[in-house]
């Protein structure tokens, strides 16, 4: 039964949908002053990035008016629109103009029957990401068609209350908006702070502050360091060990679960979904000596972005075991709990000085792809034991402000998702000029 006033009805009857021009890719510009071309790469969920952007002769601009876009308009890729992070539509802000519309994106705005905020908060909404999902199609590059979109099926409210359901879900996206701002803001600060710490330019009380470069020059590279720092290789303070390529034919339904690089997500182990096992007979066997401990750093060292590096290294515990390491993994232990801190190498492989002797070894790489061979060739700055602490203290602490602020946005969202489930269905009223429109 439909709420009092509001209509079962489709996108097309209340949007403007335009789909972009056909540039051609040959006569595309490189020069800086010409207009910016919004094609599907520069869309992403909820914003615009303009990394590696294609440009158009400014003089053909005015000749392309129909091709405009403007602040607070919605683009949406037609190709890969959702991908893992969400869907493909973002709004267009000032400081994305001027851009021109290019095939294969359809820009949209709101008819007078449709407040323009609301329709954000469509977009946004779980129902049309499971719309979009089920209805493009399953090709090498999944798509979805503007006629696909105009059919969108929605609930429309009468016009106040669509503009009080949008003032509502607002304030939540602007407490969303805040908290990742905070986010942003600590972990940029963090990244100074490891910065700082680890090269030791930020150093407690009571510590040396002489700085030399070593002889060497793998140790050159390392840059200016504190005199009372050593630098040695990373096998002579901490054992490794790359997991063992177990073959698919020794995979079984339930057993012992194997550990892979995909089980690490955003510095936390996640082996719940996992389901390759090996049996326990061969992981007692033949491979205990790849049998993971409590404590274990463990890394993935194949295929990984440079940006997201950071976010694959965790530490194992008990809830984890029994794991047996796998392809494309390393862990990683303190050989002298009185010299060296584990902790401590756990940020050291964050930061530049880690990366950038890895990245050396195998040049021309956007990826890192490496073992135990380029790690016995990678020096640590190691302070004494008791500097190492503090560092780890502190930054550890950074990362406890992070993981709260994380939890928060979290909670926000879904707040927000509820909520939208229930105003946008009219399962939840909202007092309208004083009047409440139904329980």
């Amino acid at each position: 039964m439909l709420p009092s006033g509001w209509e079962l009805t489709i996108f097309d009857k209340h949007i403007d949908l335009l789909s972009g021009f056909p540039f051609k890719s040959a006569e595309y510009s490189n020069n800086e002053k010409d207009i910016c071309l919004l094609r599907g790469d520069n869309i992403e969920p909820n914003h615009l990035r303009w990394r590696n952007v294609k440009r158009w002769n400014c003089t053909e601009y005015d000749n392309l008016k129909k091709f405009h876009l403007r602040k607070g308009d919605f683009v949406i890729a037609m190709d890969r629109t959702w991908v893992s992070s969400g869907l493909k539509v973002a709004e267009v802000q000032q400081s994305d103009l001027p851009c021109l519309l290019v095939q294969r994106v359809s820009r949209i705005r709101s008819k007078n029957t449709l407040i323009q905020e609301l329709l954000k908060q469509y977009f946004s909404s779980f129902k049309f990401e499971q719309y979009v999902k089920s209805v493009q199609t399953e090709t090498a590059v999944p798509h979805i068609s503007a006629k696909q979109i105009k059919e969108f099926p929605l609930l429309l409210p009468p016009l106040p209350e669509q503009r009080k359901i949008a003032q509502i879900l607002s304030s939540w996206d602007k407490a969303i908006s805040a908290t990742e701002s905070l986010i942003a803001n600590s972990q940029q600060q963090k990244k100074f702070l490891m910065q700082q710490l680890l090269t030791g330019k930020k150093r407690f009380e009571g510590f040396k502050e002489k700085f030399s470069v070593r002889d060497g020059f793998a140790k050159k590279k390392l840059g200016f360091l504190p005199d009372d720092w050593k630098v040695d290789l990373i096998c002579n303070y901490f054992w490794y060990q790359e997991g063992p390529g177990v073959r698919k034919h020794q995979f079984v339904e339930n057993g012992i679960k194997l550990f892979n690089g995909t089980n690490i997500q955003k510095s936390r182990v996640v082996i719940n979904n996992t389901k390759t096992c090996i049996s326990p007979e061969e992981a007692y066997g033949a491979y205990s000596h790849f049998m993971a401990d409590q404590g274990d750093l463990v890394i993935a060292c194949s295929g990984i972005s440079v940006d997201k590096f950071d976010e694959k290294i965790a530490f194992l515990d008990y809830s984890h075991l029994p794991l047996c390491m796998n392809t494309s993994t390393m862990r990683f232990k303190v050989i002298d709990e009185n010299i060296a801190n584990i902790n401590f190498f756990r940020y050291f492989m964050m930061s530049h000085l880690f990366k950038d002797q890895i990245r050396r070894q195998i040049t021309g790489s956007a990826q890192l792809n490496f073992g135990p061979s380029h790690v016995g060739n990678c020096f640590i700055v190691l302070p004494s034991l008791e500097e190492q602490q503090k560092i780890a203290s502190i930054l550890t602490a950074a990362d406890q402000e992070i993981d709260t602020l994380q939890q928060k946005l979290t909670h926000l969202k879904q707040e927000k998702k509820a909520l939208m489930q229930q105003l946008l269905t009219g399962n939840r009223r909202v007092k309208v000029d004083n009047e409440t429109e139904a329980a």
